[in-house]
């Protein structure tokens, strides 16, 4: 019997929204969910349109799989890496969604130059280090960035991004967020030379955001 039906339905629907913010192409990125004892990740080398419910992979916090008729995402490793290292994280995206990747690719972070960067990821999206796909590596160097740090996005050095939240949409929303960013920056980059936001101002806006915006 498919344990954690619900959760894995949650998942296949936030992987439908990743395909249609257009954040990844073809079989490329994915979104993992953490459960009780591992995480629910996406299958290696499904299309978008051809993921269910039942494809998804529970795998443990080591990375090992426990249930699933597919292999997990080649990024599995660096889940579980996170998974283990960040308790309070209980979802990760990967996108390599095109202007994130073009910081990516210049190996520049992108600077917080608009209030809704401040509002959503506190200060700069930082840029990590290089990793090899395969090993945990990758996940190594996402918890290297964001530990302490108040981003939920990081763009890994000449490969793309990873974010973080408190489950797989709070992740989603970030990696939404991180792309649009990117994109508004890159545009202001070619009219300008735009100018980062005073730290103060990025505090209040950051706190504002967090504790006052939305349904209280």
């Amino acid at each position: 019997m498919v344990s954690f039906a619900k959760e894995r339905e949650e998942l296949a629907k936030l992987h439908a929204q990743l395909w249609k913010a257009g954040l990844v192409i073809w079989t490329g990125g994915n979104i993992s969910q953490r459960v009780a004892g591992g995480f629910l990740i996406k299958p290696s080398g499904v299309m978008y349109s051809d993921l269910t419910a039942e494809s998804m992979v529970l795998c443990d916090l080591d990375g090992k799989v426990l249930e699933g008729e597919h292999s997990p995402s080649s990024d599995t490793a660096a889940h579980a890496y996170v998974y283990r290292n960040m308790p309070e994280v209980g979802g990760v995206v990967h996108t390599h969604s095109n202007y994130a990747c073009g910081f990516a690719a210049a190996e520049k972070e992108i600077p917080c130059v608009l209030t809704s960067i401040a509002d959503e990821f506190g200060g700069d999206i930082p840029l990590g280090p290089f990793a090899i796909i395969g090993d945990d590596s990758i996940g190594r160097g996402i918890v290297e960035t964001l530990a302490g740090h108040r981003s939920k996005a990081v763009l890994m050095r000449q490969h793309g991004v990873f974010t973080i939240g408190k489950n797989g949409k709070d992740a989603l929303k970030a990696a939404v967020m991180c792309e649009d960013a990117a994109k508004s920056v890159a545009i202001a980059m070619q009219v300008g030379e735009p100018k980062r936001l005073p730290q103060e101002k990025i505090e209040s806006l950051f706190s504002r955001y967090q504790n006052v915006y939305g349904q209280l």
